[in-house]
């Protein structure tokens, strides 16, 4: 597969998981918890990220295959799905579809934060699962489908690094600067989104691009 196209896949991809945004998330519910508890909690997220969208990248598509779900069908819902994402995220917002009230809840119980919000659905969320889906599809072998797992695991080597430095990264980029990223993030995610919605359309309806 295209270096080029693993490197715009990472791009989206990291748009999409967005892990300097969960910075402030990661403090506040993490809060009081000494360096060691940080620490493996870090390494529990960036393991859970890692193995969530890996398993989407090489076994999405018999999921898809089960349900009986086109690919055409996927990549419309997926990216309107993505595109709602990333108009929250263009108003520095927690998305919903990322995170319910309900999910946040959860993050009291500190013996599963690491699993539930904090991987899922806050980083390796429906539209990092999407991505990853789609992604697959349009590779060729199982070899190119593979070598998906590559930018998989630098955004998850990047998730594990931001959390690391979280308290350095929100002292230094404040609330202001924190929501810059985000916003910015949400436009490249808006852009990819688009696309995954015209690749769809054009192959549930094919008259329309000829």
């Amino acid at each position: 597969m295209d270096l080029a196209y693993l490197f715009k896949i990472g791009i989206a991809l990291f748009a999409i998981v967005n892990p300097i945004g969960s910075v402030p998330i990661f403090i506040s519910a993490t809060d009081g918890w000494d360096r060691k508890q940080k620490l493996r909690t870090a390494n529990v997220v960036a393991l859970t990220v890692f193995l969530v969208l890996g398993a989407s990248a090489l076994f999405g598509e018999g999921i898809l295959d089960f349900f009986s779900i086109t690919i055409p069908s996927f990549q419309v819902g997926g990216g309107i799905l993505i595109l709602l994402i990333a108009i929250n995220m263009l108003h520095a917002k927690q998305s919903h579809a990322k995170q319910t009230p309900e999910e946040a809840k959860t993050m009291e119980e500190r013996d599963v934060i690491a699993i539930v919000p904090l991987s899922i659905p806050l980083l390796a969320g429906p539209g990092a699962i999407s991505s990853m889906i789609i992604a697959a599809q349009e590779s060729k072998t199982f070899v190119d489908q593979l070598s998906l797992l590559i930018p998989i695991f630098v955004v998850a080597g990047l998730v594990w690094l931001t959390l690391q430095l979280s308290n350095y990264i929100a002292g230094k980029l404040g609330t202001i600067g924190i929501n810059i990223v985000t916003r910015l993030m949400g436009l490249i995610l808006a852009a990819m989104a688009v696309e995954f919605i015209a690749h769809g359309l054009s192959g549930l309806f094919p008259t329309l691009v000829s």
